[in-house]
């Protein structure tokens, strides 16, 4: 059986004290360095997720402006490319009527040295036809 006697009454005042004592010097101290740590560690991750926010809302910037000036770039591109088309348009063209021009004063000038070799082909016809016939005939014909 179990005697309550003073000593039992020294030990629970010692292990009382010795609590006290504990929670004085080594419990509270661990706990403030404890909660300390946590605090840093949030903290720390608080500054972790505002620059993963800024990161992620900087990258979206970024992706829209590379997409925006795409975008022109593609609009400028095809600018270019109609503006080239009316360009190669309009040169043609203007090949087309230079040619027809030049089709046509060919075409003038070949008819004209066909007249004149026309005409100097029935003369030489002539004197030719003349010739033969004051051969033929054995006397001149004028």
């Amino acid at each position: 059986m179990i005697k309550l006697d003073i000593v039992f009454l020294f030990q629970t005042v010692n292990f009382l004290l010795l609590m006290y004592l504990l929670n004085i010097l080594l419990y509270r101290p661990i706990r403030k360095v404890l909660a300390d740590r946590d605090a840093e560690i949030a903290a720390s991750r608080e500054k972790t997720a505002s620059v993963d926010r800024e990161v992620r809302e900087k990258m979206l910037r970024y992706e829209q402006k590379l997409r925006d000036v795409k975008a022109a770039a593609n609009e400028d591109r095809h600018r270019l490319i109609e503006e080239a088309k009316s360009e190669e348009g309009r040169i043609i063209g203007s090949a087309r009527d230079e040619a027809s021009q030049s089709m046509t004063a060919l075409q003038d000038a070949i008819q004209k040295e066909a007249r004149e070799a026309e005409t100097f082909l029935q003369a030489q016809a002539e004197s030719l036809s003349r010739v033969i016939s004051e051969k033929v005939l054995g006397r001149s014909l004028t």
